[in-house]
């Protein structure tokens, strides 16, 4: 037990997730092989962290079943989606069977699953992990990276898919 955890006030988890939903968020998808297969899944969570050395990081749920194939990979792609890759993001998002059926992608520089359509590609090394509460937090190391189209971003705001609004 951490004491000065243990004398934070109760946070209802619902205020919690509805104050929260109003930090608008780009939508990646964290791709790697397994054993040859392409796993995945979709992730909001996703920061910068550092240019020099160049890190990212992103926060996997616990409970994720895709995480540890990812982990035990120990590189990945961090996919971008556009605006129009909703359903992509839907599809990689759920858990169970085969999350890649019908979906296109190559090989990213470092192996990894590049989805065709994603704006940009971030390859990484894993760096570390950190224990983060009901997630873990992931920092991975950037080996290379890509720009693909100028298409505008997927977001997500209020637990809904969003659109950048013409100017």
């Amino acid at each position: 037990m951490d004491p000065v955890l243990d004398q934070a006030p109760a946070i209802d988890a619902t205020a919690f997730k509805n104050v929260l939903g109003r930090f608008c968020s780009g939508i990646t998808v964290i791709t790697a092989l397994d054993e040859g297969e392409p796993v995945g899944f979709a992730c909001q969570s996703f920061a910068s962290l550092s240019i020099e050395p160049p890190l990212v990081s992103f926060f996997p749920a616990r409970t994720s079943s895709t995480w540890p194939r990812i982990r035990a990979a120990g590189r990945f792609c961090v996919n971008i989606l556009a605006d129009d890759q909703a359903e992509i993001c839907r599809q990689l998002g759920r858990p169970g069977a085969d999350k890649f059926a019908g979906v296109e992608w190559a090989e990213s520089a470092n192996g990894s699953p590049l989805l065709a359509g994603a704006m940009a590609s971030i390859d990484c090394e894993l760096h570390d992990e950190v224990d983060g509460g009901d997630h873990t937090i992931v920092v991975g190391r950037v080996t290379s990276l890509n720009e693909h189209s100028e298409a505008r971003p997927l977001l997500f705001y209020r637990a809904a898919f969003n659109r950048l609004a013409d100017q």
